[in-house]
């Protein structure tokens, strides 16, 4: 029994034994592993407060997945900070003393981290905004797919090679971005067609109505039209419109399905496909040599 006093008496020496101090306060050993596992239980809480949220509360009153994530993003970084403001205040840390230190270390860390600083803020007006959200097709710069995870800094894309894309957040909110489902997923497909001058524009354009109508994808309201867009060079330049639901995913590809129609379908009732034709006119710039002056003369 003496052995085991002993040692307790041993572990509470080890346990209160002062490390260091900062400023007014001393710090032990106890202090330390208590400040460590109250952090630890804080991201643990406020972890688990947010997938809670994510996966159980948001969706059984139907809110939007963007806006939730915002939301619950929020709700975690309210709990991070009060759970280690408690912290700090019960391990007798003085906030107030620690002010000025925050704030040298708050210039310094706003210079060095603007660009994280500007994403984090433009995936807020993102979540909150909503010019895109988790699903949308969308083009920035030079990159096209769809929107699989918006997150406090960055955006994943999965473009047409299953390729995940992660774009920072700014992009979104200072570049240029084309959504093609902002509004709903019904897109207008504009196909230039060019045919020679001897073919007849009326057989062109029931021609070309019988391609869009046979084609599965595309939509019978709107229907499709032909516009005879211009007298080209060369050729008198159409063009084919239609309307789909399903391919605003694969634009690249049904344009290629549909000229692949075009082709079988010009070729079969013979009409030609022109391709540019210059006429070059030759003439003699030069004199006889009998009558060019001799050089020097």
């Amino acid at each position: 029994m003496a052995i085991i006093n002993g040692l307790f008496d041993y572990l509470k020496i080890i346990w209160n034994a002062e490390l260091f101090h900062a400023g007014k306060n001393a710090f032990t050993l106890g202090s330390i592993v208590i400040l460590i596992l109250s952090s630890a239980l804080v991201f643990y809480l406020s972890g688990r407060v947010y997938r809670i949220l994510i996966r159980k509360v948001f969706p059984k009153y139907n809110v939007d997945p963007a806006v939730g994530m915002s939301m619950a993003t929020f709700i975690r970084y309210a709990l991070l900070t009060i759970g280690f403001v408690i912290i700090f205040q019960t391990s007798g840390i003085n906030l107030s003393s620690l002010g000025i230190l925050f704030g040298a270390l708050g210039i310094g860390i706003g210079f060095g981290l603007q660009n994280i600083t500007s994403n984090f803020i433009s995936g807020i007006i993102i979540l909150f905004e909503k010019p895109v959200k988790i699903g949308d097709r969308v083009e920035v710069g030079e990159i096209t797919g769809s929107i699989v995870k918006i997150s406090a800094r960055a955006t994943t894309v999965i473009n047409n090679d299953n390729i995940a894309v992660v774009v920072p957040n700014s992009e979104f909110i200072n570049n240029r971005v084309i959504n093609w489902s902002l509004n709903d997923r019904m897109v207008r497909f504009s196909i230039p067609v060019g045919v020679s001058y001897k073919e007849d524009p009326q057989k062109i354009r029931k021609l070309l109505l019988e391609v869009a109508h046979a084609e599965p994808g595309v939509l019978k309201n709107p229907e499709p039209k032909v516009l005879f867009d211009d007298f080209g060079d060369s050729s008198l330049d159409f063009l084919l419109r239609v309307w789909s639901l399903e391919h605003s995913d694969r634009p690249r590809g049904f344009k290629s399905q549909i000229n692949y129609a075009i082709f079988e379908k010009f070729k079969e009732h013979g009409v030609e496909i022109p391709y540019p034709q210059r006429d070059l006119h030759l003439r003699s710039g030069f004199a006889d040599r009998e009558e060019m002056p001799e050089a020097g003369a």
